[in-house]
């Protein structure tokens, strides 16, 4: 099984976003070293105090300089924001610095009325699937310079490095991305951390839908890769005593409390205990919001998640308070998993 991180780049308390920065960097050095095959980063807007990953686009630029070999992608940019030429451009930019390891997640997503107001973002499109599978396409083919010549488009070049094109990846946590990524035949990515009762419908629906496509950067069969919030400790115990961030911090967000991550003893103390480690074997029909465990417990529910989508990737995103515990997370993770070091 390959592993891969997506990073938010929260701000560590009494701290700033340059901080919060640091420690990204700190870990996609470290994923680099420990063998993880991608490090990721994501765009959240308007919780500043909390959350720096807001651009991917320029972060990534920064890990590009203090990385080397690992690749890296967005985790995901937003689409429904954005001019599907300019974020061509910017990842063919990223291309340049970091050329033939660069990753091109694209998502959609709402924030805020007053986030997609300041962000000039119409809400409600008359077909929003539709909009969205077609500005996916759209950078696509800025990206690989495929529009047909008598395309308005067919002259507009964008800078890249002449190496390996930045691949795509359609990033969702819906049927709904799922039949998009499987009718454009790209590579797909779940998040199964934000719904994780649709991972396994999502995954039926992408293999159904797939299809060879026409578009570059496509793939001749189905690929996919599952993102799990997952944290990992010497024991199960204190796993488990580490993920009650991740728990009190969904609990937040349904009383509508977005973007906060308290401490572990705060979320215990809002819980009302420690939560119990997660079992050694799930349910057929039970995929939890958030695991936990030592190394060999953790492996092996990482092995019956992706099992269970039929992917050989597992992507890690985590709610972890401290960021010496998240490190040293990967850092067990990864000698689990038994990733070969670089």
């Amino acid at each position: 099984m390959d592993l891969s991180v997506v990073d938010l780049s929260p701000v560590p308390e009494g701290g700033t976003a340059t901080d919060a920065y640091a420690n990204t960097v700190e870990a996609a050095q470290q994923a680099e070293r420990l063998g993880y095959s991608r490090f990721w980063v994501a765009e959240h807007h308007g919780m500043g105090d909390t959350l720096a990953g807001t651009t991917p686009e320029v972060l990534l630029g920064h890990l590009a300089a203090e990385t080397d070999e690992i690749r890296l992608g967005s985790g995901a940019v937003l689409l429904n924001h954005y001019s599907p030429f300019k974020v061509a451009e910017q990842f063919g930019a990223l291309d340049a610095l970091a050329p033939g390891r660069v990753d091109a997640g694209l998502g959609r997503a709402n924030g805020s009325p007053a986030v997609d107001r300041a962000l000039g973002t119409e809400r409600h499109v008359p077909n929003p699937d539709e909009d969205h599978r077609e500005k996916i396409e759209a950078v696509v083919n800025h990206l690989y310079d495929d529009y047909p010549a008598t395309h308005a488009y067919s002259d507009v070049e964008i800078p890249l490095s002449g190496e390996a094109t930045p691949v795509p990846w359609a990033l969702g946590s819906s049927p709904s991305s799922a039949e998009i990524a499987g009718k454009l035949g790209l590579r797909y990515c779940f998040a199964a951390f934000i719904r994780p009762q649709f991972a396994t419908h999502a995954f039926e629906e992408y293999r159904q839908a797939f299809q060879p496509s026409q578009l570059a950067g496509s793939v001749d069969e189905p690929e996919g890769m599952v993102a799990v919030n997952a944290v990992c400790a010497e024991t199960d115990e204190e796993a488990a005593r580490l993920r009650a961030t991740a728990e009190a911090s969904f609990e937040r967000m349904q009383r509508g409390v977005t973007g906060t991550a308290p401490s572990v003893e705060e979320a215990i103390a809002e819980l009302g205990s420690v939560p119990e480690p997660t079992p050694e074997t799930l349910d057929e029909d039970e995929w939890p919001r958030a695991i936990s465990g030592s190394p060999e417990r953790l492996n092996g529910l990482l092995e019956q998640l992706a099992d269970r989508v039929g992917v050989d990737e597992v992507m890690i995103q985590h709610v972890v308070a401290d960021h010496d515990d998240a490190l040293r997370s990967h850092e067990l993770l990864a000698d689990a998993v038994g990733l070969t070091p670089r």
